[in-house]
């Protein structure tokens, strides 16, 4: 199923057209072996103090496993965020979806004038900027570094396929 926000202009053929999302290590399944391997050693562990007759720690071990649980269910959510950029011959678009599901729109157009750059930092991190006509937006926000650097390369190449004055 397509998302109606990217139909327009659908005809149009893309240049570039990606979609970035922060990435996640841990699969669900993997989830499910750790929050199992948490479960079962705050269990062991429970059994051996209620053994020792120290029984009010053992609430303190159901926290620790809702806890665990909880910030993996938020680094979940947060995985929902997402930034879809399609370039055509017509325009710039730049989707940005919030993991709260609420999504804002940006368009650069004509897309012939963009700028892309690539600001770095003393740290060794950088920031990747759209500019174009005065106005400015950063992206890739959940990128790592030489990921920013290979995204605003591919990018500029795309741009640079627009004619002489693009890029």
């Amino acid at each position: 199923m397509t998302d109606p926000s990217r139909d327009e202009g659908a005809a149009e053929q893309a240049l570039f057209d990606v979609v970035i999302t922060p990435y996640r290590s841990l699969s669900r399944r993997g989830f499910t072996w750790l929050m199992a391997a948490v479960a079962a050693v705050a269990a062991l562990a429970s059994l051996w103090f209620a053994v020792l007759g120290l029984w009010p720690v053992l609430p303190f071990f159901g926290c620790e496993v809702l806890l665990v649980y909880l910030a993996f269910r938020t680094n979940y959510r947060d995985a929902r965020a997402y930034e879809a950029v399609r370039l055509t011959t017509a325009e710039l678009s730049i989707e940005q979806a919030k993991p709260s599901g609420r999504k804002k729109r940006f368009q650069f157009r004509p897309p012939h004038w963009l700028r892309v750059d690539l600001q770095r930092y003393p740290d060794g991190s950088n920031s990747l900027v759209i500019r174009s006509h005065g106005r400015s937006m950063t992206i890739g926000h959940f990128l790592s570094p030489q990921e920013k650097a290979g995204f605003a390369e591919a990018l500029r190449s795309a741009l640079g396929r627009l004619g002489p004055q693009a890029g």
